[in-house]
């Protein structure tokens, strides 16, 4: 029997105001104690997460995953650096383009993938500069008003 699609993804919509994304990974993430139910819980936010290199592993810092209500001793520290999970091709790959000038790793989206594991979207990505943001704006903005004429 198959299982139910979770509905649970946090989305990160600064990551995509702020910078432009070059190439996306989806990574599996190291989770421990009740993390994983309070992110199917849907309390989890990625504002402001990043991953960073240390010692050929990639870590994800800044996701704050909310402690579980119903916990009662084990309960985790909601803003620890979590390890990533990708192969070690993605990993050569990921190291070598960071180290180019301007460009990093940001979380952009956290879900439950349809096997039930916890995974990351994580996107290589280059800062935008601030006319960049005035015509994403501008973009988003004739889109909703398409929108809003065809609902007429």
């Amino acid at each position: 029997m198959p299982k139910a699609k979770s509905k649970v993804q946090i989305n990160n919509k600064k990551a995509a105001y702020d910078y432009e994304f070059l190439e996306t990974y989806d990574a599996g993430i190291v989770l421990v104690g009740t993390e994983i139910k309070s992110l199917r819980a849907g309390k989890a936010s990625l504002q402001d997460a990043f991953c960073y290199f240390d010692r050929g592993e990639l870590y994800l810092r800044g996701m704050n995953i909310a402690t579980y209500f119903w916990a009662s001793w084990g309960g985790h520290d909601p803003v620890r650096d979590r390890k990533l999970l990708l192969t070690k091709r993605e990993l050569r790959h990921l190291a070598q383009e960071v180290k180019a000038k301007g460009v990093t790793i940001v979380a952009v989206r956290a879900y439950i993938a349809d096997n039930g594991y916890a995974k990351v979207r994580i996107a290589l990505a280059k800062g935008k500069k601030e006319y960049d943001k005035r015509a994403s704006i501008r973009e988003k903005d004739l889109r909703r008003e398409m929108g809003s004429t065809s609902a007429l």
